[in-house]
Order: structure tokens, then C-alpha cells, then sequence
């Protein structure tokens, strides 16, 4: 089946005051699907931000991104943590929310009216951590698709915004719904799809968001990152130098 109309979240990390804005904007538009393209929990309030999405009166699609395959790997002992945040993750984390992340894939594909197959995953087909950007060498991409046919690839992971038309794929970065990098107003990003691409960005009350911080590892380093947030130029570069990283 096609979907006339799609929401893309992305990158909510535990930020339940941004997810609360986006979340109010899409109740009211009512798209057919809501796909979340990864990272949900991974910051300071988990099972509110997995409450939020339980509790969406439409169907949702998730993606396994890399925040929410560390999650699970530290709760099953798989994986040692490394950082006052894993064990911030190992503790904060309720039955309900674990069965969620769980629940996720590492790719879903549908079909949009107007767009037609689109591809939806974390950071790339191939790697939860590669990182895809408006500025990634076409050759890269190609390979990161594997011979995937589709006519929109939707990415998360390195919390850009764009729009980028290529001739074999129309990369699509919704952003950042938690902790977005970009230069223009302050807002959580998101997108909508079908028939076209639009892609949003939804204000709300960033002192109550950090306020959410409080007692999370690091909160002045998080609330710093969400109040001034590094460029979009300064993340091409990094991630362009990097190609994968967690």
C-alpha cells in the first residue's frame, strides 16, 4: 500500500518537551504513518519520549538506531558501559521501554504517494553510524544503498536538515527532533512527506527542555548543545572527515 502522508522523527534522545511539540503538530495533520528514524531514548528521559510514541493514535514505524542498539546491548550485558550516560541508560529504562527499542528494525521501506519507494533508516543501509549529509560523495552513497531501488533514502544520526535531489536517490535528512545542529531558529526538526518533501521545524520552550536535563551525566554539556547548537557547516566537515562514528 502507498501512504498519502508520512511523518519522519528522528534523533528525539530523551528530549520529551521538543517530542511533546512536534507530536502535537502531527496529531493535528494526521498522516497516514509516523516513521521514527532512530535514537529515541538515549538522553535524559527515556520512558517519557517512549510513552509519547506508544501513545500516538496511528501506526508507527521504528528504526534501530545505534543510541537505542547501545541501550539494549548494556541492559543484556553485551556491552560494557563506557560512560556515566550508559549507566545513566542502564538505570532509566522501564520494562515498556525496552520492549519498544526491541520491537524497532535496522530499515523499513514504504511507498509514498507523489514520491514513490523510500527507504528509511538511521545512518545509512549498511551501518547504524555511517554518517549521511548534504554534502556526502554521490559515489558513497551509491555504495551505502547496496542496490537498494528506491527514490527517496531518509536518514538520521548526524541531526541534519536537507533536501538533497541526486539522480538516482533524493537524500533526505529530517533532523533532529532533540537536539538538532543547525543555524537558523531555534525549533525542533522533523519532516513531512507525501506528495512532496517539507521539511519542518517546530518551536517550543527550551528552558523547560533543559530543565528535563536535571541529574542526566553531562546536562550542562546537553543543554549547551541545545541551546547553541554546533553549525550545519561544522558537522559536514566532521562527519565527511569521519565517513562512521558513533
Amino acid at each position: 500500500m502507498a501512504y498519502d502522508r508520512v511523518a519522519l522523527v528522528s534523533d528525539v534522545h530523551g528530549n520529551p518537551v521538543a517530542f511533546d511539540a512536534v507530536l502535537a503538530e502531527i496529531r493535528a495533520e494526521r498522516p497516514d504513518l509516523v516513521v521514527n528514524l532512530g535514537c529515541l531514548t538515549y538522553g535524559p528521559q527515556p520512558d517519557a519520549v517512549a510513552r509519547m510514541l506508544r501513545e500516538l493514535p496511528m501506526p508507527v514505524l521504528s528504526v534501530r538506531g545505534n543510541g537505542d542498539r547501545a541501550v539494549l546491548e548494556l541492559v543484556a550485558g553485551r556491552r560494557e558501559p563506557e560512560t556515566d550516560r550508559d549507566r545513566y541508560a542502564i538505570d532509566h529504562h522501564d520494562a515498556d521501554t525496552l520492549a519498544l527499542l526491541a520491537a524497532t528494525e535496522p530499515e523499513h521501506r514504504i511507498e509514498v504517494t507523489g514520491l514513490g519507494p523510500v527507504v528509511c533508516c538511521h545512518g545509512s543501509p549498511r551501518s547504524d553510524i555511517e554518517l549521511i549529509t548534504p554534502a556526502t560523495e554521490a559515489g558513497r552513497l551509491r555504495e551505502a544503498l547496496g542496490g537498494r531501488d528506491c527514490a527517496v533514502l531518509a536518514t538520521g544520526h548526524t541531526h541534519l536538515q536537507f533536501d538533497r535531489p541526486l539522480d538516482f536517490v533524493r537524500s533526505v535528512g529530517p533532523g533532529s527532533v532533540g537536539l538538532p545542529y543547525h543555524d537558523g531558529p531555534p525549533g525542533a526538526r522533523w519532516a513531512m512527506l507525501g506528495p512532496d518533501v517539507e521539511l519542518r521545524v517546530t518551536g517550543y520552550d527550551l528552558d523547560a527542555s533543559v530543565a528535563t536535563a536535571a541529574g542526566y551525566p553531562g546536562a550542562d554539556r546537553w543543554a549547551g548543545m541545545l541551546t547553541r547548537p554546533p553549525t550545519p557547516a561544522e558537522i559536514v566537515a566532521d562527519a565527511e572527515s569521519r565517513l562512521f562514528s558513533d
